[in-house]
């Protein structure tokens, strides 16, 4: 069995002289013994060759006799796996088939608790070069995983009619918990983008297994709150007369209900809006989730639109892996707003996941309300989720 490991963390003298040499690594106390590098734009790469006995085996670290360090690889940004886990659902499914035609996906990963084989058959068939396999049910959750770059979780239940995020998080905060654990100790190095419910809470609780783990960092978690961005943007160009394919708006703050704060007054292109405009869209833009969940009419929630938001986000993973920096809005562990420890704003991503937080910006007076009081709701729902895991 071969497999790819980059060389990462070391001098530029060392990778040097590495790439000369063959490079004897140590697993298990078992020797593995490299072959010579092969030519990678973004350093290093070693072919790699595991002993029969070693190559069922997960990954553990490895160390050179020259003293270079050692990843339990991500496929490098070349040929990335995206993994996601709840792919037969009802965001799982439509977001499965938009990653299948992602051009920069090598490997898709697709895990659920039940039928996932007849997805990933029906994915197979489309014509792209994203390899698709198929896991299903937790003894199949560490494969699935393992080795990946992106973890995309939008496994759980959805909402119903009368029903908040919230309410969703008994049953929830236990996937998440249960799948976290499962990356930690698989791909610990995997950016980990959650969809799951309420993401408020649920982004807290993976930072928390991920400490208990001894994996923790901070960069590499992400509350996907694109929909919310998609949601203001498609709005705010039907009220306006835009090109919704040109419109930009950063939607700040949380994934629920008063936590979602759309900054209207740094739309692009600029946009003068009414005070009476501004105080129809924002709460339209903050319910809207539930405005398709009641249109579903117990039917499920927003699939198809999560789906899409849930896809361009990944992209964005993705081509920050390559080193093409980019900025999304996002929920991650923040310092951009006092008082709260989680925060949405435009993060700039890049090779390490979160590089840079950008912070909420210029805001009118209206959306400094709107930011205060979403402070506490948030705390709120960060330490439901910090609780649950402790």
């Amino acid at each position: 069995m071969q497999i790819m490991h980059r060389l990462t963390e070391c001098t530029a003298k060392t990778c040097e002289s590495l790439s000369h040499d063959i490079v004897t690594l140590i697993h298990s106390q078992k020797k593995v013994i490299t072959s010579c590098p092969l030519p990678d734009d973004n350093g290093p790469v070693f072919q790699i060759t595991l002993l029969p006995a070693l190559s069922r085996h997960p990954l553990g670290s490895f160390e050179s006799h020259r003293g270079g360090l050692w990843e339990s690889v991500r496929h490098s940004s070349s040929s990335p796996k995206v993994a996601l886990l709840g792919a037969s659902g009802g965001i799982g499914q439509p977001l499965g088939l938009l990653l299948k035609q992602d051009k920069l996906i090598a490997n898709l990963a697709l895990y659920d608790v039940v039928n996932t084989p007849g997805v990933a058959a029906d994915l197979s068939h489309i014509d792209t070069n994203a390899k698709v396999s198929a896991y299903t049910g937790s003894g199949e959750l560490h494969a699935a995983v393992e080795g990946a770059d992106v973890v995309v979780i939008p496994a759980g239940v959805p909402r119903k009619p009368g029903m908040t995020r919230d309410d969703l998080f008994n049953t929830n905060a236990g996937i998440v918990r249960d799948l976290v654990a499962a990356i930690a100790k698989a791909s610990p190095k995997a950016l980990i983008a959650i969809i799951t419910n309420p993401v408020n809470s649920t982004v807290p609780i993976a930072y928390e297994v991920l400490k208990k783990a001894g994996v923790y960092d901070k960069r590499r978690v992400f509350g996907v709150t694109t929909l919310d961005v998609v949601r203001a943007q498609a709005f705010v160009a039907e009220l306006k007369g835009l090109d919704a394919s040109k419109t930009t708006v950063p939607v700040i703050g949380g994934h629920a209900g008063i936590t979602i704060i759309p900054l209207l007054s740094q739309v692009k292109p600029a946009t003068k809006f009414t005070d009476d405009e501004i105080k129809k869209l924002t709460p339209r833009i903050q319910d809207a989730g539930t405005e398709v969940v009641n249109a579903k009419a117990g039917a499920g929630s927003a699939t198809l639109s999560m789906a899409l938001a849930g896809a361009r986000f990944t992209n964005a993973l993705l081509r920050g892996l390559k080193g093409e920096n980019n900025v999304q809005c996002s929920y991650v562990a923040s310092d951009a707003v006092k008082g709260v420890e989680y925060f949405s704003t435009p993060v700039e991503l890049g090779p390490n996941g979160v590089e840079k937080i950008l912070g909420v910006g210029k805001v009118s007076a209206y959306e400094q309300q709107l930011i205060d009081a979403a402070v506490s709701e948030l705390n709120k729902n960060v330490q439901k989720g910090v609780a649950f895991v402790k």
